[in-house]
């Protein structure tokens, strides 16, 4: 894949917040991936693991502490401000919570168009009300919600808006953190299909932040996988659940029900010991070697590289 086709680069990538009296919190420390143009990229992880700290940090909600983002051939350190102010509006998130996201004390229309007045796309009002209005069309809401408020809408809806909201400043990239966590189950499907259908109409690239691996597998070109705030395992979709390399990966995928009674009773599943280490005081060398079931000596004394193990598979860990 060459460069060009890279519409983001993350090299070395730290974010560390000060807590109490001088305490390191290590929650993104050190990770290392690209994102091509049109595809969809799944990080997943526990909860705590850095995932949706690593969305921010890229988007540009939170400072990076250390390393670099390089959009599209270019490092944001170095950008001048209106290069910068380019880079926020072709950058979007989708938050998890479609409750908390939303003022509710603006109507849905003002909402949607918040990212059009602020970089001034709408040539007039009627101009704005036209394109709030296509925008609730494409997320399959309709023009008589746009005088309504969030609380008039079920959650599938509140999301729906989020959406438009993003797509409000014609973005290229969206951070979308964990979308469907807070909705019923009957409604994630819907969500899933419409961010599916706007990225073939808009050409998107997508982050998309989860923890659900089976929803992940499905909407996901490649997936980095995140422990402890490293990134441990990332390559294809497909690879990841046909050969999972990392032991925590493995752990993961084996926790997956699948829906053969046969296969379902003979399979074994990897249960991991003990609490996942305090990222205010990680353990030496590989973060997950205290609750891995093939820890070696090797690995309480570094951290394993990132290595491409093969073809587009990269994996991180003394076994390899």
């Amino acid at each position: 894949m060459s460069e060009q086709e890279n519409i983001l680069e993350i090299k070395n990538m730290k974010k560390h917040f000060t807590v109490g009296s001088n305490k390191k919190l290590k929650a993104v420390d050190g990770i290392t991936f690209s994102v091509r143009k049109g595809e969809t990229l799944g990080i997943v992880g526990e909860s705590g693991c850095g995932k949706s700290t690593a969305g921010k940090t890229i988007i540009g909600l939170y400072d990076i502490t250390e390393g670099d983002v390089i959009y599209k051939g270019k490092s944001i350190k170095h950008m001048n401000a209106r290069e910068r102010r380019e880079y926020t509006r072709s950058m979007q998130m989708v938050f998890q919570d479609p409750y908390a996201s939303l003022n509710p004390r603006m109507t849905v229309g003002d909402i949607v168009a918040e990212g059009i007045d602020i970089h001034g796309l709408a040539k007039n009002r009627a101009d704005r009300r036209k394109r709030v209005f296509e925008l609730l069309e494409a997320v399959g809401l309709n023009a008589e919600h746009a005088g309504r408020f969030p609380h008039e809408f079920s959650g599938g809806q509140r999301q729906r808006i989020g959406i438009a909201r993003a797509l409000a400043i014609e973005p290229e990239f969206i951070v979308a953190d964990e979308p469907i966590s807070a909705l019923d189950v009957s409604v994630q499907a819907q969500v899933i299909n419409l961010f599916q259908k706007l990225q073939k109409e808009r050409g998107l690239t997508y982050l998309f932040i989860a923890h659900d691996l089976a929803m992940v597998k499905h909407i996901s070109d490649r997936i980095g996988v995140m422990y402890l705030g490293k990134l441990v395992e990332i390559t294809t979709s497909a690879l990841l659940y046909a050969n999972p390399l990392h032991p925590y990966t493995q752990s993961l995928l084996s926790a997956i029900p699948i829906p053969d009674p046969h296969i379902e009773r003979t399979r074994e599943r990897i249960i991991l010991e003990g609490e996942v280490p305090s990222p205010l005081n990680p353990p030496s060398g590989c973060p997950f070697r205290t609750r891995c079931p093939k820890a070696m000596d090797v690995c309480a004394l570094s951290m394993p590289p990132l290595i491409e193990s093969s073809s587009d598979h990269f994996v991180a860990c003394h076994l390899y």
